[in-house]
């Protein structure tokens, strides 16, 4: 089976989006598939090219097993609405130009962490009648206006009927939660047209290890209780709460803990003015990091912080780091609402927080400080519900039920589980 997959993010990228897509496909490559997938020359989130790449009109790597048509697209920072949508804009027209002359294809899949990106599975359905797979990962526009990027307005009402083209034009949807497949029927999908793959963890690379004395003394952790954000900062992710409670602390005279922001994105410069305007010395910005530092940082804190801004959408959402910091036994302070702070209590892997609430962030941190041994459990659950083996396997049936008649009768491998006693044996 040939499957063709656009996506705006792919390794070497680290977002949520990049590596969801890179190891499904890398198993799907071992399951004896053929991968194509279509993305940009890697710059997420500074809007630079990584060093050995360019932004050119087309080249073509292989990275394990996968063929990765890199395309020309207008590269902009993570900031900025209007710049932005230019650059998804541009990554839109040029994948789906690129779809429609890739030959052979058996199914078609396209990735909508914003409606862009989606479309161009769409678009590419208008030329070429190949079966279409959409998945979904944010429900845009709405999370735009959930973060205050864009209100309410003509130019919203339109990508909203955009919105719902996109989903029609799919044979069927995979949804990253539940939350979000509730979200896709109020819009008039049909429950039937609908699966959950939900986000996991590759448990063969997230395994607990040994804290490293010398990055916590590097950042200011050395006999404190290190807290650290891992990810995008950006509007979403409201981390102006992780100010305040550093400057309550601060106030209050305690030195006892300290906060790292480990990540870049559209408001890493703004609060790390604030933070410096503040005078606040229990914060530090680590910036932008690769994989290998990431295992390093999640081994090396206390607890990380998982937020989201307190909207009702934010609520649907299922982080996908819960699981790469349950995979490692880290306590999480669980600053979302719904399945994904569900998902962490039931693990016992970690404390609900209410978003955008400091003293409740501080709490949780008394709390963690005081029995850390009782909320770092998550790997046991994670081995049993999210272990990406499984779920890759999961998508790849889907793909195969909507692939070509021809191909849709071929049997799919399952995987070998690895390790952990052989997933508990599976």
């Amino acid at each position: 089976m040939h499957i063709l997959f656009l996506t705006p993010n792919f390794p070497p990228e680290v977002n949520a989006g990049a590596t969801r897509q890179y190891e499904h496909c890398r198993r799907w490559v071992a399951a004896g598939h053929r991968v194509t997938v279509v993305a940009p020359a890697p710059n997420w989130p500074a809007g630079k090219v990584y060093p050995g790449y360019r932004n050119k009109l087309r080249s073509v790597e292989m990275i394990d097993g996968i063929r990765v048509v890199r395309i020309a697209t207008y590269i902009s920072a993570n900031q900025g609405v209007l710049l932005r949508t230019l650059s998804f804009i541009s990554y839109m027209l040029h994948a789906a130009f690129t779809a429609c002359f890739t030959r052979n294809v058996d199914v078609l899949v396209s990735t909508s962490p914003q409606f862009f990106a989606g479309f161009a599975g769409t678009l590419t359905r208008l030329f070429r009648r190949i079966p279409f797979v959409l998945e979904i990962r944010d429900i845009w526009p709405e999370s735009v206006m959930a973060v205050g990027a864009m209100r309410r307005s003509k130019l919203i009402g339109f990508l909203e009927w955009l919105e719902r083209r996109m989903y029609a034009s799919a044979d069927h949807i995979v949804a990253v939660g539940e939350g979000y497949r509730d979200k896709l029927i109020e819009r008039g999908v049909q429950k039937k047209d609908i699966s959950v793959v939900t986000n996991g963890v590759d448990l063969d690379y997230w395994q607990p290890c040994d804290a490293d004395t010398q990055l916590r003394r590097q950042w200011g952790g050395e006999g404190k209780f290190v807290c650290a954000y891992v990810g995008t900062v950006g509007m979403a992710h409201g981390l102006d709460v992780v100010l305040d409670a550093a400057e309550i602390q601060q106030c209050e005279g305690r030195d006892d803990t300290t906060f790292w922001i480990v990540g870049d994105g559209a408001r890493r410069q703004e609060l790390r003015e604030d933070a410096e305007r503040r005078g606040l010395r229990n914060v530090q910005f680590l910036g932008q990091v690769t994989k290998p530092e990431v295992k390093q940082i999640l081994a090396s804190s206390d607890a990380c912080l998982v937020h989201l801004r307190g909207t009702e959408l934010f609520g649907t959402v299922i982080p996908s780091k819960i699981f790469e910091t349950m995979a490692m036994n880290t306590p999480i302070v669980m600053g979302v609402r719904g399945a994904a702070q569900q998902v962490v209590l039931d693990a016992n892997a970690g404390v609900p927080m209410v978003p955008d609430d400091p003293a409740s962030l501080l709490q949780c941190i008394d709390r963690i400080a005081a029995f850390p041994a009782a909320f770092a459990k998550g790997r046991n659950h994670v081995m049993r519900f999210f272990d990406r083996d499984v779920l890759a396997q999961d998508m790849l049936n889907v793909l195969a039920t909507y692939a070509s008649p021809d191909k849709a009768s071929i049997p799919i491998p399952t995987l070998p589980a690895t390790s952990d006693a052989d997933r508990k044996a599976a």
